[in-house]
């Protein structure tokens, strides 16, 4: 059975950072593209960033995180992260790992075949 269990959340003063890590079990991720998406309160579902699997190289990231938001793999702990920097309170969501069908990145939600149970993160002013 295959499980991600997502971390790193919690509460924290607009312009914090915070880091989300995503362990996988049950399945190797090496070729895999890993991606985060979050959903606030009355919003649906929404791609924030995504990294190719192997290399991890090529990234795509949503425009409302450019520059402030970094997603990265470590395939020998099959494991993804994201570093979330100059966090603002419209980042407040709960944030989800997800694993992709195949090596290439895409936004959508369809593309992903597993899913962590997410973890909140809150940002306040």
């Amino acid at each position: 059975q295959v499980q991600l269990v997502e971390s790193g959340g919690g509460l924290v003063q607009a312009g914090g950072s915070l880091r989300l890590s995503c362990v996988v079990s049950g399945r190797t991720i090496s070729t895999s593209a890993m991606a985060w998406f979050r959903q606030a309160p009355g919003k649906g579902r929404e791609f924030v960033a995504a990294v190719e699997g192997s290399s991890g190289l090529l990234k795509d990231y949503a425009d409302f995180v450019k520059g402030r938001f970094t997603i990265f793999r470590d395939n020998t702990k099959n494991s993804a992260y994201l570093q979330m920097n100059s966090l603002k309170p419209e980042d407040t969501a709960v944030y989800y790992c997800a694993v992709a069908y195949g090596r290439d990145r895409t936004r959508s939600r369809l593309g992903y075949e597993h899913w962590g149970q997410g973890t909140q993160v809150t940002v306040s002013s």
